[in-house]
């Protein structure tokens, strides 16, 4: 059974076509492509745009050096790849 239109004439001109519409086409490629971070209010209330958001990100992560991974060090050391057979 199809649903009917909820649409009224107010609501739609009938120029609009949408019978041959597909729901959610482009869902997935939206959803891919949208990179959406919600602050708190208290943050938002810092920050003008998502420029200067961006900025303090950006100096935050020089700050903390960004040359470096999780790890001060790799897991396994020169002497321990070695010892197991390594280079």
């Amino acid at each position: 059974m199809k649903r009917k239109s909820e649409a009224t004439s107010a609501d739609m001109r009938p120029e609009y076509d949408f019978s041959k519409g597909v729901r959610g086409k482009y869902y997935r490629r939206y959803i891919e492509s949208t990179n959406v971070v919600v602050l708190a209010p208290d943050v938002h209330d810092k920050f003008k745009n998502s420029d200067a958001v961006n900025e303090a990100l950006r100096t935050l992560i020089r700050a903390a050096g960004a040359g470096r991974g999780l790890t001060k060090r790799p897991a396994r050391t020169r002497a321990k790849a070695t010892r197991a057979g390594g280079r």
